[in-house]
């Protein structure tokens, strides 16, 4: 794509990797020369935070905001009640109105971070999409915009047609979700000008219906945009790690844990991730991003502190680079590791090895943490455990204990009272 935008916005976006595929680029960066224009993503509310997976989507929406326009974080408490299909092997469990109301609460503390809800003319805009979906009357709906969907080319999007090539079932009732997404769209542009929808490129099918069904019923153009779906250079998908997902919410994941995923990028993954998810100047991202040798392992700790600071404040992004110092180069103990804390009734006579592993989040299962031990990689204060039976009593935990899975992952062990 050889396209020179006008606008900061799409110059960033083109710039800095965030662009995979835009419906019209020209039409696009041309209405982003008029300052103020609101743009969405959607979020729907499964869990009650959001994972590093999502945090591309997030830097979109303040990029947009950083260029003069009006970022709008839509919660799907309306569309979290079918789950969107795309792309997934089966249906997703399906939540109550409680639960999806306490996953946006969670949801919501992640965004004020990165976006200013403030009264200025690019204040983002916080809303829930059940606020139009739930009261819909279906007869209407079907008559007034179910018309305007062909099933023909729904079952030709690529999110339905996997599934349907499977042959997996696909509910009548996640068939739907296109539709509401699209009328989102709609309903967006008609109470706040929006004038553009981002989101991941397994969006793009539904983005597109949006577009469509606006035009066919307001008769306005609107835009489209998407990133690419990130994998690690190593080909893992963006957001997991080997403990499991990298919860954006302090109380899911602590800051230290957030610091430490970042610092363990590969490095070939450092330049591009640099330009993703801080707002180093591009250059500078280059410079860091082609480092070798030892030099690299400083690039992914700004990198760490960067990304960590935006989310979590620089007190906490320096309190993590304190920690990995002192574990990693001194050998110590650092007061930021995520910590275990047990009580004397829970040791008792004794806690295995095995479970204060697992008890800690270093590994899900017995089975793994006995298979750590025999591959020599579990360590308690930086000495090999090598006996899957080994118990500690209240004496041997008296001061705090370091567990460590691998050279990496690291967790204290603290008796309470």
């Amino acid at each position: 794509m050889t396209y020179h935008p006008k606008s900061d916005f799409m110059a960033v976006m083109m710039e800095r990797g965030f662009l995979a595929d835009c419906t019209d680029y020209q039409g696009l960066d041309e209405a982003l020369l008029t300052p103020g224009q609101p743009g969405y993503i959607g979020f729907d509310a499964t869990a009650p935070s959001l994972h590093v997976g999502s945090l591309i989507q997030i830097m979109m929406l303040r990029w947009l905001q950083k260029t003069g326009h009006r970022p709008i974080t839509l919660m799907g408490g309306g569309t979290t009640k079918i789950g969107d299909p795309s792309f997934r092997a089966e249906e997703r469990p399906l939540l109550t109105p409680e639960q999806i109301e306490a996953n946006i609460a969670g949801i919501r503390q992640v965004f004020s971070a990165y976006l200013d809800y403030g009264d200025a003319p690019n204040g983002a805009l916080m809303l829930n999409n059940a606020e139009w979906l739930d009261d819909l009357k279906y007869i209407d709906f079907l008559r007034d915009i179910g018309r305007h969907f062909s099933v023909n080319r729904m079952l030709s999007f690529e999110s339905v047609k996997s599934r349907l090539d499977r042959e997996q079932s696909l509910s009548f009732l996640e068939f739907n979700y296109m539709i509401l997404q699209a009328y989102d769209f709609l309903e967006l542009h008609r109470r706040y000008g929006c004038i553009l929808q981002m989101g991941g490129s397994d969006q793009w099918g539904n983005i597109v219906n949006g577009i469509d069904l606006t035009r066919r019923v307001v008769h306005h153009e609107v835009f489209g945009l998407t990133s690419p779906l990130l994998t690690t250079s190593d080909g893992r998908k963006m957001g997991k790690s080997q403990s499991g997902a990298v919860w954006l919410n302090a109380e899911m994941l602590s800051p230290y844990e957030f610091w430490q995923f970042w610092r363990n990028t590969t490095d070939d993954d450092v330049g591009r991730f640099l330009k993703l998810y801080t707002e180093l100047p591009v250059e500078e991202c280059d410079r860091l991003g082609a480092l070798q040798g030892s030099e690299i392992n400083e690039a992914k700790i700004v990198l760490a502190n960067e990304v960590t600071t935006l989310l979590h404040g620089a007190e906490a992004a320096a309190a993590a680079e304190a920690t990995a110092r002192e574990v990693f180069e001194k050998g110590g103990i650092g007061e930021d590791l995520p910590t275990l804390h047990l009580t004397a009734q829970e040791v008792g006579d004794g806690i295995s090895v095995v479970q204060l592993f697992v008890r800690s989040g270093l590994v899900k299962s017995g089975k793994e943490a006995k298979r750590l031990i025999a591959e020599h990689g579990a360590r308690i204060d930086d000495r090999p455990v090598t006996d899957p039976g080994l118990m500690l009593d209240a004496a041997a935990l008296a001061s705090p204990v370091k567990l460590s899975a691998g050279k990496k992952r690291h967790a204290l062990v603290r008796l309470d009272g």
